[in-house]
């Protein structure tokens, strides 16, 4: 659960960067919301390997 919170706290605080890069064409925010993008899809990782171990061991 304590992973799930960072997601949902990582794509939070990416919003200003998103709206910043797609509306004002600012490339460093662009790069910022690469970078948060990159981690969320390390979290999500570790996540669904929880998940399984979990739902593995419970067999």
């Amino acid at each position: 659960m304590e992973k799930f919170a960072k997601v949902k706290e990582l794509v939070a605080g990416i919003g200003a960067d998103v709206e910043k890069f797609y509306n004002q064409n600012n490339s460093a925010a662009g790069t910022r919301v690469r970078k948060a993008m990159q981690d969320l899809k390390v979290l999500a990782q570790e996540i669904r390997t929880e998940v399984t171990e979990k739902k593995n061991a419970d067999k």
